[in-house]
């Protein structure tokens, strides 16, 4: 679908590579496919925990706030935390590191995610 719309194969492969071991086989080898394979799932997770802080906003959100949801095993099951950990892994990151990032990439785009809340 992709090629036929004439997208690039780099970004093809990026786009396929992003659910390796999920539903996809091709394996994340460049730096991009590598961050994009470990912040899908990682956004996601930030995502659910802004939702449930009373301020409903990454703007005020801290790593330890991430991290604390990350030892419930029920909060955002469908969240893969395997992968997460495996894509900062790939990405020679410590998992801490890789929270505090995609914070604050959220936090400059928080109102166009909705991630703002009512802050």
């Amino acid at each position: 679908m992709l090629s036929a719309a004439g997208w690039p194969e780099d970004f093809i492969r990026a786009v396929e590579s992003h659910g390796w071991g999920l539903c996809s086989e091709v394996e994340p080898l460049l730096k991009m496919e590598k961050v994009l394979y470990a912040v899908d799932e990682l956004t996601g997770f930030v995502a659910a925990c802004a939702y449930v802080r009373p301020s409903r906003s990454v703007l005020d959100m801290e790593t330890k706030s991430v991290r604390k949801k990350w030892k419930s095993a029920g909060f955002a099951a469908g969240v893969s935390r395997d992968v997460i950990e495996k894509g900062a892994a790939m990405l020679g990151v410590e998992l801490d590191d890789l929270i505090a990032e995609t914070i604050m990439a959220l936090r400059d785009v928080a109102e166009a995610v909705g991630l703002k809340g009512t802050l």
